[in-house]
């Protein structure tokens, strides 16, 4: 047994849901926001954690008497709320496997991800169900479709006073299949066991000093499901969870106030309006203990906002993946010292130090499948290459996908080491520095060009929002280029205002050696985003728009 009284052989999510209930009760466990009262505050919808386990068990019942039971791949529908929340934990508990995907990601690779998950049931909203029968060929392995209601709806009640008893899971047992983004690439299914749940829990609790009875505002649904476990009050925020980009921050800063959050997740995009909107109207944020920025690198200059923001508080930047979370982190102060100059310099984006428990190495670029034997050449410190990483949250394997998962796994010793698809270097310090996506590197005229380390010198002019390094085609050569997407209102909107704007960059570009010889420059409006935190620049549509 271990110090919180759980049995160590088995793993389950949901059984920390349960002690919860038992812990903090009647402690606020999720707040639904519902609308606007008399005064304009937000009125909320709020489940104790007695409560909400209550629902989970009663979803749990439900869902067994209409025939889904362990093992059952169920593609998982709801909007963000107390459904899919309740839901999630519920078939956690009895064994069930959940299958999230993201319905930004297109209709075309939404269904293509349905087809090859092959779920055994389904559980959703109305719209959902729609959907399952006009395209009823992907959907064809559905046996059982459940519907359920919106963010507000409750679970049916059970006809018997019968308990819901958890389903002995191990660590080993596969607890759910989550999608990737898909940013560089098709989006791909990661199977997630009940002891990769538990790790990450458990690191993120430790990294974080989170303790029972704060307030989370997470920004991303997935992120939700952590805070049961942790024993966070969950505040739903008023955001479009398939285009999180269009947040009012308007309201997200009113939810922090008025439910007194001292914990948010969200991409770099929602910070950088939720920031500016802040410093237009001088507003503090008193209540924030720590902001996490992830789904891209988190830039210098907006941590540095934030500082002047979080009255008691911090800005972190966890750096994973949906195969392997968290890896390492780092914090506003630590970025904001030595590490922003040589972001500005060319030298990449540092992501902390590893946590404990993760190991993390760097190899030789490669673009083929990878032996153990590999493992045994690590690159030396500043050396640039390839991020692999093993620990006990790092999954096994992707679904379905037995290519895929060859080329982006290491077995070795009876551990699976995650070729992470990024680039970067350890310096002297052991701090992990990142470059860039491998898939994004230029390579041409004997050099290699990385993302991070290019656009980090051009992101410092005032009149830059963002950059992104292509690989330029034209008349069959390959050149370095910077795709460039101005500020509101700095559009070139001449030839004139473009060659001034040009001439600065290639000044800002001579000052660094990663940047010195790119000549090229293109402008885009409006750069094409991953759709789960509109963060993620898709690099490689950028090249195919501008080549020749």
């Amino acid at each position: 047994m271990t110090e919180t009284g759980m049995d160590a052989s088995v793993a389950n999510v949901s059984r920390f849901l349960d002690a919860m209930a038992l812990q903090q009760g009647e402690t606020p466990a999720l707040k639904v926001p519902k609308g606007r009262d008399a005064d304009g505050r937000i009125d909320y919808l709020t489940l104790s954690f007695r409560e909400l386990a209550a629902e989970q068990d009663a979803w749990g019942i439900y869902l067994k008497e209409r025939g889904i039971c362990r093992g059952a791949r169920v593609l998982l529908m709801a909007r963000p709320g107390l459904p899919l929340i309740a839901l999630s934990f519920a078939l956690f508990k009895i064994g069930a496997v959940p299958v999230v995907i993201d319905p930004g990601m297109g209709l075309k690779s939404f269904l293509s991800c349905v087809r090859r998950t092959q779920p055994d049931a389904m559980v959703g909203i109305g719209l959902a169900i729609w959907v399952a029968r006009v395209f009823r060929g992907a959907f064809r392995s559905v046996g059982i479709r459940v519907k359920v209601g919106g963010p507000h709806s409750r679970a049916p009640r059970p006809t018997t006073d019968v308990s819901l008893e958890a389903a002995n899971t191990g660590t080993g047992d596969l607890a759910a299949i989550l999608f990737t983004s898909g940013s560089t690439g098709a989006p791909k299914g990661v199977r997630y066991e009940h002891g990769m749940f538990e790790a990450q829990v458990a690191a993120i609790r430790e990294e974080y000093g989170i303790e029972p009875g704060e307030v989370d505002l997470p920004m991303l649904p997935i992120f939700a499901l952590f805070n049961p476990a942790l024993g966070m009050t969950t505040v739903v925020p008023e955001i479009n969870p398939s285009k999180p980009a269009t947040v009012d921050p308007a309201k997200i800063v009113q939810a922090i106030e008025q439910c007194g959050v001292t914990n948010s997740f969200g991409s770099p995009v929602l910070w950088k309006k939720i920031g500016a909107f802040c410093e237009s109207r001088q507003q503090r944020l008193p209540s924030l203990k720590r902001i996490l920025m992830a789904g891209a690198s988190a830039p210098p200059d907006l941590m540095r906002q934030f500082q002047g923001i979080l009255v008691n508080g911090q800005t972190f930047s966890p750096y994973g993946a949906t195969e392997v979370l968290p890896v390492a982190s780092i914090g506003d102060r630590e970025v904001l010292g030595d590490g922003a100059e040589r972001t500005a310099q060319g030298f990449g984006t540092c992501v902390g130090r590893p946590l404990p428990g993760v190991d993390v190495r760097i190899l030789a670029i490669s673009d083929e499948p990878l032996e153990s034997n590999a493992l045994g050449s690590p690159l030396k410190i500043g050396e640039i290459g390839e991020i692999v990483v093993t620990g006990p949250s790092v999954t096994k394997e992707y679904d379905q996908l037995p290519e895929a998962t060859r080329r982006a796994k290491i077995g070795e010793e009876g551990r699976t080491w995650h070729r992470m698809g990024d680039l970067g270097y350890f310096d002297e310090a052991g701090y992990l520095w990142f470059c860039g996506r491998q898939a994004e590197r230029v390579e041409t005229g004997g050099k290699i060009y990385y993302s991070d380390c290019c656009e980090g010198v051009f992101n410092r002019s005032p009149d830059v929002f963002r950059t992104a390094l292509i690989g330029w085609r034209n008349e069959g050569l390959v050149h370095p280029a910077i795709v460039v997407e101005p500020i509101v209102g700095s559009f070139p909107k001449t030839e004139a205002e473009r060659e001034r704007l040009i001439e600065a960059l290639k000044k800002l570009g001579a000052e660094s050696g990663a940047t010195r010889s790119i000549e090229f420059f293109f402008f885009e409006k409006a750069f094409p985003v991953d759709v789960r935190h509109n963060a993620k620049i898709h690099r490689l549509t950028l090249a195919k728009r501008f080549s020749n």
